[in-house]
């Protein structure tokens, strides 16, 4: 089992640091985003320790199938508990067990025990867990390959053509057995793993029933990825095309995509009032990949968008949290803040003429204060330059090195 799994260091060093401080550690994110491999890479790097005792289910296997409620996997834990190792509980895809919360509740108080869990929807860490355990949970968010990490697992070097071929593919961990050779492979394989996420995570969870609204919808997402959009603008857009829907069906759909982590939203921050504002998001997909084969066509026409939502997840990897920048005459992109830290990202495709320059650098020039402030392209030949107190950032080299 250990030879296939590549270990993706920024996530085994999250996991291991959280070892032994009694808190639940529960993996989210997307399916097929390598939250099942990052278990698997756990086993083989702690199960050669004598003291280590591993108890492991995996409810994406058949052989995990009888264990459906919370009883039945206390009697599965408890036929394999050991008292005189340390434990390690690992349940991939919890929230297929009914009641599964009791159970991590009742094995967070042995003292020889650590736990480590999966799920696939944001609303599995709210309501009844935090109830139970009050807060004594940490989140690990696990995302699609970073740029480097996609080097690694394909064994490609740093040239513009894996870049096109990440902007392309996106990051999903899969593609390491498909390999990226084969486009129409690649597509079959990114469309398996959209409609696994739709059937388990959003159709049957949900019960849906309007199937066609369903699709037409995260294809709307697709095409204006990155761009502000308002409930009621999208329910007005929808029913132009013949889709007579609410827009509180809209808002409610949207929820569902986000709990499977297929979308996120971004809200504005207003620059001069320092405010969050309560409306018009903007919408970036959990994983380019799925976001060009939902949206369909060749990537010269919408590059900019996937590059846009390349460096928001990029961002998100880096720990900041980020909002789409309001200013009084326009918006900057990204509003990124960490501890301490805050920084005002700019992104475009080719900057190719004073016009352009002027309409990215310009909004960036127009916030008055002294953070950071940086436009991120794929202008060819670009090298890391200061235009007036801006950084100008090659792609590529953000996605290395950062900022």
């Amino acid at each position: 089992m250990g030879k296939s799994v590549i270990t993706r260091e920024y996530y085994a060093h999250k996991l291991d640091a959280w070892l032994g401080k009694r808190q639940i550690i529960v993996l989210t994110g997307q399916r097929r985003v390598g939250k099942s491999f990052v278990l698997r890479d756990f086993i083989n790097r702690h199960i050669a320790d004598d003291k280590a005792n591993i108890i492991y289910v995996n409810k994406e296997k058949k052989e995990f199938d009888n264990i459906k409620t919370s009883s039945e996997l206390n009697e599965y834990i408890d036929s394999r508990f050991a008292a005189d190792r340390h434990n390690y509980i690992l349940v991939d895809e919890i929230q297929e067990i009914d009641g599964w919360e009791k159970s991590v509740r009742s094995y967070r108080l042995e003292d020889n025990a650590d736990i480590i869990i999966t799920g696939s929807n944001s609303t599995m860490l709210s309501g009844e867990l935090g109830t139970l355990i009050g807060g004594r949970y940490q989140e690990v968010f696990v995302q699609p390959l970073t740029y480097n990490e996609f080097l690694q697992f394909h064994k490609l070097a740093d040239t513009e053509d894996s870049l096109r071929q990440y902007l392309c593919y996106g990051g999903l961990p899969g593609l390491r057995q498909t390999g990226l050779e084969d486009e129409d492979m690649v597509s079959e394989y990114l469309a398996g793993v959209f409609n696994t996420i739709m059937l388990k995570d959003i159709i049957e969870r949900h019960s849906i029933r309007n199937i066609t609204f369903l699709n037409n919808l995260i294809r709307f997402f697709a095409d204006t990825t990155g761009k502000l959009n308002s409930i009621n603008n999208i329910s007005n857009y929808l029913k132009s095309c013949g889709q007579d829907v609410s827009a509180k069906t809209v808002s409610v759909y949207l929820d569902y995509f986000r709990e499977a982590y297929l979308v996120a939203s971004v809200r504005r921050y207003d620059l001069h009032g320092k405010k969050i504002l309560e409306s018009n998001d903007k919408l970036y997909f959990g994983d380019v990949g799925l976001r060009n084969m939902i949206a369909g066509g060749e990537r010269e026409s919408d590059m900019e968008k996937v590059i846009e939502n390349v460096v928001y997840l990029h961002l998100i990897h880096m720990g900041y949290k980020v909002h789409v920048g309001q200013l009084r005459a326009g918006e900057v992109d990204f509003v990124c803040t960490g501890t301490g830290d805050r920084r005002y990202v700019q992104v475009a495709y080719i900057i190719a003429d004073d016009s352009t320059r002027q309409r990215e650098f310009g909004s960036l020039e127009n916030i008055n204060d002294n953070y950071p402030k940086y436009v991120i392209s794929m202008t060819p030949l670009v090298k890391r330059s200061d235009y007036n107190g801006i950084i100008h950032l090659d792609l590529r080299e953000f996605l290395r090195n950062g900022f």
